[in-house]
């Protein structure tokens, strides 16, 4: 039933930002960038609420106050699908994530996520996806805050799989402080019974990584090193 739910509550929720979209074109028309950037940041941090309250999801943040007053590269892991919604509602910042390609041909999502900065990666072809860090490291260079998950994938609560090492140049090439963050139980809204049901999850923000407190060899390890510190 809340399967049916979600759905429906879904699809009327996505018509609704058609209106927000509009003021969105017009606040961009006008070049009046703070402000659309602020405004995108409140719709879709509100979406990503509105989603957990919609799916019966209680969720607990610990650790915000480990985040730095700057920009930052927050390193997740993946659990399922409702980890997006979940960092978007329940982390400060206006921030993008690296997405799966495929998402950028789904409609009206996929107009948010240009907006608020996402980038799409194409796994399939290595070119696009060097293109995509070097694309990420000029947008954490200017300011911008992302999120990416190293796993590539969901683990659907099957642990924690290995960290793709090329995500993390986007820290250690913008000279970005990294902030290691572990989701616990999403799994269980969706990917546990193939069914939306309600669940406590936890999200926990960990203290950042700074660039320059880091060695030439703990820069080549520091996938492995994020990832030991979202597991523990």
């Amino acid at each position: 039933m809340r399967t049916v739910f979600f759905k429906i509550y879904l699809a009327l929720y996505m018509l609704e930002t058609l209106v927000y979209a509009l003021k969105v074109r017009i606040l961009d028309k006008r070049g009046k960038e703070e402000e659309k950037k602020a405004y995108v940041d409140k719709i879709t941090s509100n979406w990503g609420r509105d989603m957990m309250w919609a799916v019966g999801g209680k969720v607990e943040v610990i650790g915000v106050h480990n985040i730095p007053d700057r920009n930052v590269l927050y390193v997740s892991n993946h659990v399922g699908n409702a980890d997006i919604p979940l960092l978007l509602g329940y982390l400060p910042k206006p921030k993008g994530f690296i997405a799966k390609i495929e998402l950028k041909k789904v409609p009206i999502i996929s107009f948010w996520m240009k907006q608020i900065g996402c980038l799409f990666i194409d796994r399939s072809s290595i070119r696009q996806s060097m293109d995509m860090i070097l694309e990420g490291i000029e947008m954490l260079k200017n300011g911008n805050t992302l999120v990416v998950f190293p796993e590539g994938t969901r683990s659907k609560g099957q642990g924690i799989g290995e960290f793709k090492k090329g995500s993390l140049q986007l820290a250690v090439k913008s000279g970005v402080p990294v902030v290691p963050v572990t989701i616990y139980d999403s799994h269980k809204i969706y990917e546990e019974h193939n069914a939306i049901k309600p669940a406590k999850i936890k999200i926990v923000v960990h203290p950042p990584i700074y660039m320059e407190d880091l060695s030439k060899d703990e820069k080549k390890d520091l996938a492995e090193i994020v990832r030991n510190v979202i597991m523990a």
